[in-house]
């Protein structure tokens, strides 16, 4: 038996620009499954990704999958696309082995905790709102970070730069005002040594009420707990606005990340994965 890719109708672009276009998966031609490929230029131009991959029951483990994971791979380089990206539940194991099996490496993870009680603070450890005064130097030490990441995903270095100043522009148009971002600075025995920003209102996941943009520790502080208490001051912010589940994103590499987030309760919720097209 042949399985093929069929498309479902043209290519389709959005208001954003992004591309995407949808297949049937057919085995001797009898649709078995669905497969939507995209390329979002707003994660760079050459960075194709499988928003949707979905085999029928009863004809999985027979290789279908894999067989159109790799015609999705060529349709994204006829796009033009470099690189390919794709999202994998945690709970849906046969795509995690599918996604090992073809190449792919994790390159992040979506993490999500239930929250509780209102956690206290360390002794010592006060917050206090994020100035007016303060937040352009914040934004400024922010952007090299948030470049690295576009740049990293293929975005040329200028266009990766606009893109950085526009998405705290957007996400945060009125600074450290700006409704339903809470922007919080750690003080801890009268000196400030760390910042967190809350999304408590526009959460860019659909499983979380609130969602942890950023987290920083004075760069000569780290290693004293402050990166723990600031969590706890995400935790309070967000149970303040009445959010359940408090979401947040980060790089596999960031090994100390991930053991701080796991021990305080966060659950892996998706794994990000991405491989090169050669």
């Amino acid at each position: 038996m042949t399985t093929t890719l069929r498309p479902t109708g043209p290519d389709q672009y959005d208001a954003d620009g992004i591309r995407s276009r949808s297949y049937d998966i057919c085995v001797n031609s009898r649709p078995v499954g669905l497969l939507r490929l995209t390329v979002d230029p707003r994660h760079g131009p050459v960075t194709g990704r499988v928003a949707q991959l979905v085999v029928e029951e009863r004809e999985r483990r027979r290789g279908r999958g894999a067989v159109a994971a790799l015609a999705a791979e060529e349709v994204l380089r006829d796009w033009g696309c470099r690189a390919v990206e794709i999202s994998v539940p945690v709970k849906a194991g046969a795509a995690l082995g599918l996604a090992a099996g073809l190449g792919y490496g994790e390159r992040s993870r979506s993490m999500l905790k239930e929250l509780g009680e209102e956690p206290p603070l360390p002794r010592g450890s006060t917050v206090r709102p994020m100035t007016d005064a303060e937040f352009p130097a914040w934004r400024e030490s922010g952007l090299p970070r948030l470049l690295e990441t576009m740049t990293e995903r293929g975005m040329p270095a200028d266009e990766a730069g606009r893109r950085a100043a526009t998405s705290f522009e957007q996400l945060l148009p009125r600074g450290a005002s700006t409704p339903g971002a809470a922007l919080r600075v750690l003080v801890h025995e009268g000196t400030d040594v760390g910042r967190v920003w809350v999304e408590l209102e526009r959460s860019p996941r659909p499983d979380c009420d609130a969602y942890v943009y950023e987290v920083e520790v004075e760069e000569e502080l780290r290693g004293h707990g402050h990166g723990r208490t600031l969590m706890l001051v995400a935790e309070r912010e967000a149970l303040a606005a009445g959010a359940h589940t408090l979401g947040l994103h980060v790089l596999t590499a960031n090994t100390p990340a991930i053991r701080l987030y796991s021990s305080l309760g966060y659950q892996v919720a998706e794994h990000h994965f991405r491989k090169p097209l050669l």
